[in-house]
């Protein structure tokens, strides 16, 4: 085995286990640090607590619980969030204020702290830097997530690797999405904070799989500055990069999906209205239904588009369709020249790609998202049950 993500990283380890649907993570790693968290004002406790810790901008471990989300859990559940710091940092021999919390799994349930401690005892003594030790806190933190997700990108002179989870309840201002990400850059916390914030904007914040925006999404990124000082704008790029690869393997694999839906907003005004005409087209019910079906009613794409809220002449758009590799017109300045034979061929893939030009300007976005089936609603139709 070889190392796709956070124990490539030089001074970082983990170890994790899982019992049926609760795991548990610890993942070691001194030095700067940064966080952003879901915009849902019913957040969890781990979110209350970390926005408070992260201000440090220093990190030291991270312990991660999924099974209970520790959400709409009120006084018991910072209590509880506190716990778990304490026992991170007893079994670590490191001060609890040090550490970082998040939790994943079913809102308004308590945690089971003694569960925790017991698994948090058997974690702690195993923490390596091997790749079996990321594979295990990879699979700790999953839920209805099918495969694990990781990232690493490597540059000439340092390297950033990443884990996350998420699958369902995922809408922008995050997902129903843990992260953490690693760097040996010597980053300070007010550079990685700017780089993170970004990366988030251009990453997770473009994921839609269902249009909900989750209690607990928390992102949070230590750097270990054992490689040194590197350039700044090369390290945004490189850390945008990690956040984007994490970000579409959350989208592939939405909950019940078939397919990555992919929307490229070319030719705005604005960056943002880019994002915000590619997340409304992700997050169409009927788009999505259309791309799991395999039916080219790129009609639905262009009306999604008109209700973001981003001025533009519809006579003058161009739309694409894509599997990846080959792309067909639709729309070409405002005149349909679609082919619905070729457009459905590009449907059969595990990747469908829409590509719109807005014809109004110069700046792009991009969104993920995945297919509507079945399957999603019979995995939430019983979640808790």
């Amino acid at each position: 085995m070889s190392y796709k993500s956070i124990c490539a990283v030089e001074g970082v380890k983990a170890w994790g286990m899982k019992e049926g649907k609760f795991g548990l993570a610890l993942i070691e790693a001194h030095g700067t640090a940064a966080g952003v968290f879901t915009e849902n004002l019913v957040c969890a406790a781990p979110v209350e607590l970390m926005r408070k810790q992260i201000k440090a901008g220093k990190l030291e471990a991270v312990i991660v619980n999924s099974g209970c989300a520790n959400a709409y859990t009120g006084k018991q559940g910072l209590a509880d969030a506190k716990a778990m710091t304490e026992l991170a940092g007893e079994s670590l021999g490191i001060k609890p204020a040090s550490v970082g919390v998040a939790s994943t799994g079913v809102i308004g349930r308590y945690l089971d702290l003694p569960l925790i401690k017991r698994q948090c005892g058997l974690v702690a003594p195993k923490l390596a830097r091997t790749p079996e030790a990321e594979i295990l806190a990879e699979k700790a933190i999953m839920t209805t997530d099918l495969v694990q997700k990781h990232a690493l990108v490597e540059r000439e002179g340092f390297t950033i690797g990443g884990i996350t989870k998420g699958s369902g309840m995922i809408a922008p201002n995050m997902g129903t999405m843990l992260a953490f990400i690693y760097t040996d850059a010597q980053v300070s916390a007010k550079q990685l904070s700017e780089a993170l914030k970004l990366a988030t904007k251009r990453s997770f914040n473009r994921v839609v799989v269902d249009g909900d925006t989750s209690t607990n999404d928390i992102c949070l990124c230590t750097a270990t500055g054992s490689a040194g000082k590197v350039k700044p704008a090369e390290f945004a790029a490189a850390l945008e990069e990690c956040c984007r690869s994490l970000a579409k393997q959350i989208a592939a694999d939405g909950e019940g999906a078939s397919k990555l839906l992919e929307m490229i907003v070319k030719g705005a005004k604005k960056e943002e209205d880019a994002a915000k005409v590619a997340r409304v087209v992700i997050e169409s019910p009927l788009v999505k239904s259309a791309v799991y079906g395999e039916d080219p009613n790129w009609g639905r794409v262009v009306a999604a588009a008109g209700r973001a809220g981003v001025k533009f002449d519809p006579n003058a758009i161009s739309l694409f369709i894509s599997d990846g590799k080959n792309k067909f017109p639709l729309v070409k300045s405002g005149e349909i020249i679609a082919d619905l034979a070729k457009a459905k061929a590009a449907m059969h893939g595990k990747q469908v790609t829409f590509i719109l030009d807005l014809a109004a300007g110069k700046e792009e976005a991009t969104a993920w998202g995945c297919d509507l089936t079945e399957k999603y609603v019979e995995i939430n139709g019983k979640y808790t049950t």
